[in-house]
């Protein structure tokens, strides 16, 4: 039974020592705590968090009850979550976008590690969690995007100004790629300044709106292109693609490194293709290897964000123009993309803020 004399200052006291997987932080240190109420044997917890997290009371509550538990008895919990998502500061020389709060780049050093369906599946993964979410095709030579996400037959409208661009939207996305504006035949001969304008027009010509957080879906590789991408847009964090096998982890290194030269935060590593269970017999195979991601990610300090599974059915899901998140929400394979997209969130929440915006605008007019 509880005890009677339990309080809040007690239960609030409990709280900030517990340890939360996603930020690796207490909630103390995360200041995640709001008000706290008890009237045994229920308490009223509400906790503020950085991240979306319409869908982590499940989760949550249960492990916060154990944790009370062992001190404070067997009390009741009645737990409210709310997300207060912020702009993070973005690259010294750059501002951020006026209506979008987190740009997070997803790269890979090489092409075929899965890069575009971890995109699509993250920001779909953060739309199903609350948080209002843009997705920007950035490969020019091999857009993907509009198969991925059922669009590819769409094509996008003009504003009324006749300037910009409306997205398309699909699950609860915004959605723009030079795909919807070309033949899916149609072979793109550019070279780098023309494919690097044609980027800055598609994001900052596109009327994306009040946006929480827009993911760019780069072009494979540390070329000239993905360099000069880094350089002029405005990046929150970005995340790294790679698979477990040792060629492709020297080119996530790259990609890694590349990053770090333009003053981009690398918010992790995600290991795709992580490892294959039969869908006949269970057994659990690692393709290719097994590992690689956490080695890289300790050896840079910074954050194994996800390891992925290798199935046909997630194939299968992009294919079909529904990703795994919104195709099969519930199954085993999309609570690894949930969870990879919470602990992304939850690691650029413990970054510094953007406090620009802040600051007043200052005019001199001639007297």
């Amino acid at each position: 039974m509880t005890d009677a004399t339990v309080t809040a200052s007690a239960i609030r006291a409990k709280l900030s020592t517990y340890l939360d997987p996603y930020l690796a932080q207490t909630l103390g240190q995360a200041k995640a705590i709001g008000v706290v109420a008890v009237a045994p044997p229920v308490a009223s917890v509400q906790l503020t968090f950085g991240f979306p997290a319409a869908d982590y009371g499940a989760e949550l509550e249960p492990a916060l009850a154990q944790h009370l538990r062992a001190e404070l008895g067997d009390l009741q919990l009645e737990l409210t979550l709310k997300s207060t998502i912020t702009a993070h500061a973005v690259q010294k020389t750059l501002k951020p976008l006026a209506t979008v709060k987190n740009v997070i780049a997803v790269a890979s050093g090489k092409g075929g590690v899965g890069k575009s369906t971890t995109a699509a599946n993250l920001a779909l993964a953060w739309a199903a969690q609350g948080a209002r979410v843009g997705l920007l095709d950035a490969d020019i030579y091999g857009p993907s995007q509009p198969q991925m996400m059922g669009l590819s037959a769409s094509k996008p409208a003009m504003d009324a100004d006749g300037k910009h661009v409306t997205p398309l939207h699909a699950y609860g996305v915004a959605v723009m790629s030079i795909g919807f504006m070309i033949d899916p035949e149609q072979p793109m001969v550019w070279r780098g300044p023309m494919v690097t304008q044609a980027l800055t027009q598609l994001l900052g010509e596109t009327n994306w709106g009040e946006l929480d957080y827009l993911v760019v879906d780069m072009p494979p590789g540390t070329g000239d292109i993905q360099l000069t991408l880094a350089q002029r847009v405005p990046v929150s964090g970005a995340v790294i693609v790679t698979t477990p096998q040792d060629i492709a982890l020297l080119d996530a290194r790259k990609g890694l490194k590349m990053f770090e030269k333009v003053d981009v935060r690398v918010l992790g590593v995600v290991e795709n293709m992580s490892v294959h269970v039969c869908t006949r017999c269970g057994h659990v195979e690692h393709v290719f290897g097994s590992g690689g991601g956490a080695r890289m990610a300790e050896q840079y300090g910074v954050q194994l964000l996800g390891e992925l599974p290798l199935d046909i059915r997630i194939r299968e899901d992009a294919d079909g123009g529904a990703p795994t998140v919104v195709a099969e929400p519930g199954s085993a394979r999309a609570l690894a993309y949930f969870q990879m997209a919470r602990r992304t969130a939850a690691r650029l929440s413990t970054l510094n803020r953007d406090y620009t915006q802040l600051f007043p605008k200052i005019t001199i007019e001639a007297s």
